[in-house]
């Protein structure tokens, strides 16, 4: 018995050197860590601090994306936000598949969609590409811009004939003189007419036009002092942006527009993206735009059309919910962040919705009919 004590105690020596000299050496031996059961509540969570360290990397990349208006791969909300509102690019074929036999309209909206969010308003371009392919796009399909810009600033910054638009937020629309129908199944006869410019202005605020131009005098006297504040006149609307303004003078901008506004009782006041829009208070939205191109198109009571619209504002919501009561058509929100919205489907930017216009033209191209007479397209 003694030899065998011994024998265990000598063993144990032997380890604990043979431990030491493994750590002198830097060699990474085992050791058992043992961890409370009850931990308190900064411990919840996180108990390695290489996972705290990734975990604040992470959060300070979400930061920083979400400030350049991005969210990173794996950032779960809007991950979980996909999963109500998929990627109308993934959900392509399937998309596509649901819409042979109809008649697909497309409705695009401007800043944001077809064109980044820029500093300078006046600097909001489109891309060559992206040109090419709503051109594109609308030799085979009825295709709209409905715009908070005015009618004739958001068509010098497509500069494109075979389409038609609706300014104002839809307050000012060039439609089609009369109602079309297509006699080969094909989407071209809109188009065709638009490049004539075969079209007549409908504009249900008209009325307000003198109040307006008012209003557009008041506020660019009222903004002149605040370094950054622009006040644009969209026709029948007008913005004040603020995307250059110091955040120190947001509080005083929004009171001096509220206080015009309120000294306008048919004005109302609305928020975009770094923009406050004052419009006629009427019932008149981009979704009333797309019922009367729908309607003037003699497509409204159709049962097999499919509207598309394409969009990122607050304002496009009155489109989508639109689509939505229909019960057909493909509402696709224009956003890199999860947020509210009656959208089906979503595209992260405009680079994404480059590529989706494109392959909705070269889906439908195959099946179009090579007489077709169709207009250049840069």
């Amino acid at each position: 018995m003694n030899y065998m004590l011994i024998l265990i105690a000598t063993l144990k020596i032997i380890k604990t050197k043979i431990s030491k000299l493994q750590e002198a050496m830097g060699v990474p031996t085992k050791r058992t860590i043992t961890h409370p059961i009850f931990k308190s509540k900064e411990d919840t969570s996180i108990t390695d601090s290489n996972e705290r360290t990734l975990i604040r990397r992470r959060v300070l990349i979400n930061s920083n994306n979400n400030k350049n208006g991005t969210c990173s791969s794996f950032s779960l909300p809007y991950d979980s936000w996909m999963v109500k509102h998929p990627s109308a690019l993934h959900s392509f074929e399937r998309l596509m598949k649901s819409a042979m036999g109809m008649r697909i309209i497309v409705f695009l909206d401007y800043d944001g969609t077809l064109s980044p969010i820029v500093n300078d308003p006046d600097r909001a371009f489109m891309s060559d590409e992206m040109r090419a392919a709503v051109c594109e796009v609308a030799t085979y399909f009825p295709t709209a811009i409905i715009s908070g810009r005015s009618r004739e600033k958001v068509k010098d910054f497509v500069k494109l004939n075979n389409l038609y638009y609706a300014g104002s937020h839809g307050m000012d629309i060039m439609a089609p003189s009369m109602a079309l129908e297509s006699s080969n199944g094909k989407h071209c006869d809109m188009a065709l007419n638009a490049t004539k410019g075969n079209g007549v202005p409908f504009q249900p605020a008209k009325k307000f036009l003198p109040a307006i131009q008012q209003i557009v005098r008041r506020l660019e006297n009222e903004v002149k002092d605040i370094k950054g504040a622009r006040v644009e006149d969209n026709g029948f609307c007008l913005s004040v942006h603020f995307r250059q303004v110091q955040e120190q003078d947001y509080g005083v901008l929004e009171k001096k527009v509220k206080r015009v506004v309120e000294e306008n009782p048919e004005f109302r006041l609305t928020e975009g993206k770094k923009v406050l829009e004052i419009r006629p208070s009427i019932e008149w939205n981009k979704g009333n735009a797309v019922e009367y191109f729908l309607d003037i198109l003699g497509l409204n009571a159709s049962s097999n059309i499919l509207p598309l619209y394409i969009g990122d504002d607050r304002t496009d919501e009155d489109a989508f919910k639109v689509i939505k009561r229909r019960g057909q058509g493909y509402p696709i929100v224009v956003s890199s962040i999860p947020r509210d919205t009656n959208a089906f489907y979503s595209l992260r930017d405009p680079a994404e919705v480059l590529i989706f216009l494109t392959k909705l033209a070269k889906w439908m191209k195959p099946s179009s009919s090579s007489s077709i007479p169709k207009p250049p397209c840069p």
